[in-house]
Formats: C-alpha cells, sequence, structure tokens
C-alpha cells in the first residue's frame, strides 16, 4: 500500500477503483475521484495546501505535485493545486499550485508552476517549462523552455495522444488489482 500521511488531522481521500502504487506517497489535504492511478515514486504533497484530482487521473512514476503555502509576512496567498477530469502527468512532471483543466496530458519531465491556468484538450508536451502565470489556452500544445503555444490541437491528437493514455492507465492499473 502506498504511504498515506495525515497532516494536521488532514487525511487524503481517493475514490473507487484507484490504484495507488505501494512506494506512492499521498499526505493531507488531498482529494482525488474515481478511476485514478498513482504510480510508482509519485509524490502528492497537500501538505501546505489543498490538492483536488477529478476522475480518470493518472499521476504517472516519479511525478511531484505540490503547491505553495500562504505566506502570512508578506501577505501573498498560496496557491492550490486542481486537476480535472481525465488528465495525465507524465514520468517525472512537476505540476505545482495550478489549475488544470479537463482532457490534458501534462508530458514527461514538464514542469508547470504557480498560477498557471491550462484550457481543455491540451497537450503540454515533454520536458516544457509553463513559467508562473501563464495562461494556456484550450485545444493547443505548448512546448519548450518557456513554453510556448505551437500549434492548435487537432481532433485526432485529442482522441489519439490524450484520451488514449489516460484510457491506458485505467487499462494498466487493473493490472496490479
Amino acid at each position: 500500500m502506498a504511504l498515506i500521511l495525515s497532516v494536521k488531522d488532514i487525511n487524503p481521500q481517493w475514490g473507487d477503483n484507484c490504484f495507488l502504487a505501494p512506494n506512492a506517497t499521498i499526505c493531507g489535504d488531498v482529494i482525488m475521484g474515481n478511476d485514478c492511478s498513482v504510480w510508482f515514486n509519485a509524490v502528492i504533497r497537500g501538505d501546505v495546501n489543498s490538492i483536488r484530482i477529478g476522475n480518470k487521473v493518472n499521476i504517472q512514476d516519479g511525478a511531484v505535485l505540490h503547491c505553495t503555502y500562504e505566506n502570512l509576512k508578506e501577505g501573498q496567498a498560496g496557491t492550490k493545486l486542481q486537476l480535472g477530469n481525465n488528465v495525465s502527468v507524465g514520468h517525472n512532471a512537476i505540476v505545482h499550485g495550478c489549475k488544470v483543466h479537463d482532457n490534458v496530458l501534462i508530458g514527461m519531465g514538464a514542469i508547470v508552476m504557480d498560477n498557471v491556468e491550462i484550457g481543455s484538450n491540451t497537450i503540454i508536451a515533454a520536458g516544457a517549462v509553463v513559467t508562473e502565470g501563464t495562461i494556456v489556452p484550450s485545444g493547443c500544445i505548448f512546448a519548450g523552455v518557456p513554453a510556448k503555444k505551437i500549434k492548435d490541437i487537432s481532433q485526432e491528437l485529442i482522441s489519439g495522444e490524450i484520451n488514449r493514455i489516460a484510457n491506458n492507465y485505467l487499462m494498466y492499473s487493473g493490472w496490479f488489482k
């Protein structure tokens, strides 16, 4: 079973038909929906702020999900993390204090910083760095360092990549149950 830790008496929660790898770590104020998977060495730290994860989301091996704490001295608001439905977070990606809408693929090794908002039906390419405060419109591919829009996404990529990967990870998780 995954390492599940309470923080300030708040326990992570997850829905039905979820797979949590034995060495995944999930702590604090984390709520995830149904049909989710959290893979080997992935870390979801809801210790300093809340993390909300929709249905059919996969957090692949080595990925890190976190947010920022409200800095009361400087009066800065902390950032929460919200992932919509049908989201894939690729191997070793870092997703930090942002909002990700439905049907999004965040590629392997990508970094998504605080206060980013990623629209639906979008791909963040492998290795991309989406800098703080970037608004990523729906229906496009963002790539590079810093990440920029490289093209609109086709319906073929939505079904052939975004949906295929989310569906495959639901299948893969069934192999471990």
